[in-house]
């Protein structure tokens, strides 16, 4: 199990979305999504350990993330996110949270 790196996820991230043809933004437009996504985990209870969690496959949070983060990007007047774009960040983040599994 590797460790989640900040850097090396918006490296990733932006990587990702060159990938689908799209700009990459600065460090700190990407660190500030993935600071929302921490904070949805936080809000949500999904940073909690349960040793009786069984993980469900077709649980999938994606769209409640981009909604989430969608809403706080509306409230900070000088983020540069383009909306098209939550999704395949969201996507990304997701990705590499997977990768270091």
């Amino acid at each position: 199990m590797d460790i989640y790196d900040e850097n090396d996820a918006v490296e990733f991230i932006n990587n990702a979305l060159k990938e689908k043809g799209r700009p990459g933004y600065s460090e700190d437009e990407i660190l500030n999504v993935i600071d929302m996504i921490w904070d949805y985990y936080e809000e949500n209870g999904l940073l909690e350990i349960d040793d009786n969690f069984e993980a469900d496959e077709d649980e999938d949070i994606s769209s409640e993330l981009c909604f989430y983060i969608t809403r706080m990007l509306k409230k900070d007047t000088h983020a540069k996110i383009a909306a098209e774009d939550i999704p395949l960040i969201v996507e990304a983040e997701i990705a590499y949270e997977d990768s270091v599994l």
